[in-house]
């Protein structure tokens, strides 16, 4: 792993994130510091000494030496990067004011917080007008008691999912299973005629063949493989045959979604797979319905935090 950049911290304008790449596109290692910690590493680095920081969870630590600095964290790889390099880079970013997101989703909270940033475009003389966001109009109400979420609340789930191409071999437990099942029966549906079907693949024969029908993607071989198929011919209802399989595949792809929410609420991780050959599947699960998704799960072998994602002001567009 190679060190790559510095950049703000999803949860708070005071901290930041420290990256690493790999060799792979989606071989990344992130280092996320708070305020406290961030702070004693830039006084240890402006002073050009060696030092050690230690980190909230009182096991990991930072330790700065003359050549290398060293992140020692628990349940995970060293992490390394050169103490000029790092120092240089670190410094710079201390130096520069850092705005919080648009809206921060904390996932330690039981529901989403945000923040409220004022609209500089309505400011006049004698006041500033805040804008309200439209996640706040949608979240309105906020939990009165913390009997209201728990700490996997859906929320939570949402921030903190992110898809993983290295699984872990440990089994999946059957009661997992069952709940990632259940969670795609619980999908909305046109008419609740829930036109799909799910292959739940424990073949390994099978996996392998499937590996080959989704472009040669070997993560398809995961400890969970679920194949989401089209199935029109439950949906009845007076639509053409081209709206029914509008309605399948809808189906099919919020089951598959709800399936993937419900892994990372369990603390596995999961790959949504679209390229794939849809008659090589049909052919390899002896079926004549059209697969949609495949998706593979499993425990990661890191787990890493989720991808910084775009504004949310630059997704949405109000129509009023």
């Amino acid at each position: 792993m190679q060190f790559s950049k510095i950049e703000p911290s999803y949860t708070s304008k005071d901290g930041c994130r420290l990256v690493w790449k790999g060799v792979d596109e989606d071989d990344l290692d992130t280092v996320i510091l708070n305020k406290v910690e961030l702070e004693k590493l830039v006084e240890i680095l402006k002073q050009d000494s060696t030092g050690e920081v230690e980190l909230e969870d009182q096991v990991s630590r930072i330790m700065i030496n003359s050549d290398v600095t060293q992140f020692d964290l628990k349940d995970r790889d060293l992490l390394e990067v050169k103490t000029s390099e790092f120092q240089k880079q670190l410094l710079s970013y201390a130096q520069i004011p850092h705005e919080p997101q648009y809206i921060q989703i904390y996932p330690k909270e039981f529901y989403p917080s945000i923040t409220i940033r004022k609209d500089e475009s309505k400011e006049n003389s004698h006041e500033k007008i805040t804008e309200k966001s439209l996640l706040q109009t949608i979240l309105a109400s906020k939990p009165k008691t913390s009997q209201d979420f728990s700490q996997s609340d859906l929320f939570r789930v949402f921030s903190t999912r992110r898809s993983t191409r290295k699984f872990d071999k440990t089994k999946i437990e059957g009661w997992m299973v069952d709940k990632i099942l259940a969670a795609a029966d619980t999908a909305p549906t046109a008419g609740n005629f829930q036109g799909f079907k799910v292959f739940y693949i424990k073949n390994k024969k099978t996996k392998e063949a499937l590996v080959e029908a989704a472009n040669n993607q070997p993560y398809v071989n995961a400890p969970v493989v679920l194949v989401f198929c089209m199935d029109p011919s439950r949906v009845r209802m007076q639509f053409p045959p081209e709206i029914l399989q509008k309605f399948s595949l809808q189906d099919a792809t919020l089951a598959a979604a709800y399936s993937q929410l419900a892994a990372s609420g369990l603390g596995l991780s999961s790959i949504w797979i679209g390229m794939i050959d849809e008659e090589k599947i049909k052919s390899i699960l002896e079926t004549n319905l059209r697969p949609s998704s495949i998706l593979c799960i499993g425990y990661p072998k890191k787990s890493r935090p989720p991808k910084s994602r775009r504004n949310l002001k630059e997704l949405i567009q109000v129509v009023e």
